[in-house]
């Protein structure tokens, strides 16, 4: 079985895409894998089987004003909570 949360994809996009607007305190992997946990934990998964389905459900959420707005919102908080809270082990920048 061959099945993929699409969001998974949709918020690392979005995550590089905004990195510099989102001021962490670090970046390294650890990091930002730390935000899109903490991020896909808290919006709803959207599951598919097909991929070639795949452009499709993103142009979606693209263009969903408010579904794109929650996004955003919700790597923000996750990013601010991990840069106050790191876990990685770096010395701070």
């Amino acid at each position: 079985m061959n099945v993929t949360n699409i969001m998974e994809d949709i918020i690392q996009k979005e995550i590089i895409k905004n990195l510099n607007q989102l001021h962490m305190s670090c970046t390294c992997e650890h990091c930002l894998s730390d935000v899109l946990a903490l991020s896909l934990n808290e919006l709803p998964p959207r599951y598919i089987v097909n991929q070639e389905r795949s452009p499709y459900v993103r142009a979606i959420y693209e263009a969903d004003r408010q579904g794109s707005i929650n996004i955003l919102k919700t790597i923000s908080k996750a990013a601010k909570l991990v840069s106050d809270n790191r876990r990685c082990g770096l010395t701070r920048e």
